[in-house]
């Protein structure tokens, strides 16, 4: 055993001393023999099934795992073009309401003066903000922009009414 067990020669002089590992009569070395050898026996049975199975289960795992990983990767460069067009869309939407709220503001300017001559009306933003905000009417008489269109007399408020009436009709 000395020669197939290097471990003998340096714990040998600890063999039959009480409270060791190796107190021969609390540890009897027959029965630990064969217990030891039950122990392997079981060992060696559940390893040839439990590896197996083990074996096939992470296999399949990492199999599903690798898909996974592929859909992700699909499905984020999908997101990427998606959020892409989108942004090109909003940049082109943008620049389509510019051009069109450039053409009704003048157009609605024009018809605003023709109406009621010496003055002058547009569509604007709100101070501080874009037509992507909103547009607020105003009106010019002479030089002077009114704030408000309770500012304007009734008969103005009446041309404003019909510029705004016929400026909606003639862009249906």
């Amino acid at each position: 055993m000395m020669r197939d067990h290097e471990w003998i020669a340096s714990e040998k002089h600890l063999f039959g001393q009480p409270n060791t590992a190796y107190d021969f009569k609390t540890n009897n070395p027959k029965e630990a023999g064969q217990r030891l050898h039950k122990l392997e026996e079981k060992k060696e049975k559940l390893g040839r099934n439990v590896n197996m199975r083990a074996m096939n289960m992470l296999s399949e795992a990492e199999e599903r795992y690798n898909d996974l990983m592929k859909k992700k990767r699909i499905v984020e460069n999908d997101k990427s073009k998606i959020l892409a067009t989108i942004e090109e869309l909003d940049q082109k939407k943008n620049e389509a309401l510019n051009i069109a709220w450039q053409k009704v503001n003048k157009d609605f300017g024009s018809i605003f003066s023709t109406l009621l001559p010496g003055a002058n009306a547009m569509l604007a933003p709100p101070e501080g903000q874009t037509v992507l905000d909103g547009l607020e009417f105003k009106v010019a008489l002479g030089n002077t922009w009114k704030e408000h269109l309770t500012e304007l007399s009734g008969g103005q408020r009446l041309v404003n009414l019909l510029c705004f009436v016929f400026f909606s009709i003639s862009h249906q």
